[in-house]
């Protein structure tokens, strides 16, 4: 009896695996790449109507567009944990 109680999935139930953090950008020029706090994330941008999920720790957040060398667009944001924020980007704007 013992050993079936053992091999039972009920009492070796795994833990559910959090909603990971998420930074969601839509709207990045064709050819850009996305940096976050520095670090190149992502892809270079195929289409501007692309939407990129970022994967990111909780917490303060700087998001960087760039073109070649160049920033077209910047955004600090914050991130609670599990929640997904939505930048959309503003073509030739910035947003500290």
């Amino acid at each position: 009896m013992l050993a079936l109680l053992c091999g039972c999935s009920w009492f070796h139930r795994t833990k559910p695996v959090p909603d990971p953090t998420e930074l969601i950008v839509t709207g990045a020029p064709v050819g850009s790449l996305l940096f976050v706090d520095g670090a190149q994330s992502g892809h270079a941008t195929q289409a501007s109507n692309r939407t990129q999920v970022l994967v990111v720790a909780p917490g303060a957040h700087t998001l960087e567009v760039k073109l070649t060398d160049i920033v077209v667009y910047r955004e600090n944001t914050y991130t609670a944990p599990r929640s997904r924020v939505v930048i959309t980007v503003l073509s030739g704007n910035r947003r500290n």
